[in-house]
């Protein structure tokens, strides 16, 4: 199996669920905080692939979410920098496997690349707030 290296938001409910299916499936799992990772423009624009910018971006950032930032329009270089400057913006998690790596959790992606175990549920990149009890 895979040795996965997980870029997360730390207290991520969703990013929790992700590395559970993970691990479930056989990986082993590297988690990191994302936010306190010294990312350069070159690295972080290798997780995004061929994906067009505004999918780069995490659509429950507060900046996203109020509409105060609009990713669509963005060239790369811009998108890049307010990642930079602002890590939350950032669509989690980051995964790399050796030299490949890639963005958010789309489980059929996930598992043609590294194989995933059956699960109950959908885990996908959606951002999941956890309620107060």
């Amino acid at each position: 199996m895979a040795h996965v290296i997980f870029y997360e938001r730390p207290g991520c409910a969703g990013n929790a669920r992700q590395k559970a299916l993970l691990v479930a499936s056989g990986h082993e799992v590297e988690a990191r905080n994302m936010l306190a990772e010294p990312w350069t423009a070159d690295e972080l624009a290798a997780y995004f692939g061929e994906r067009p910018v505004a999918h780069w971006f995490n659509a429950a950032s507060p900046r996203v979410k109020s509409g105060e930032l609009k990713p669509d329009g963005l060239a790369p270089s811009q998108a890049l920098a307010l990642m930079l400057a602002d890590p939350l913006l950032i669509r989690r998690p980051l995964k790399r496997v050796g030299e490949r790596r890639d963005c958010g959790f789309d489980m059929a992606r996930v598992n043609e690349w590294i194989g995933l175990a059956p699960a109950n549920a959908r885990v996908s990149d959606d951002c999941v707030k956890e309620r107060p009890r």
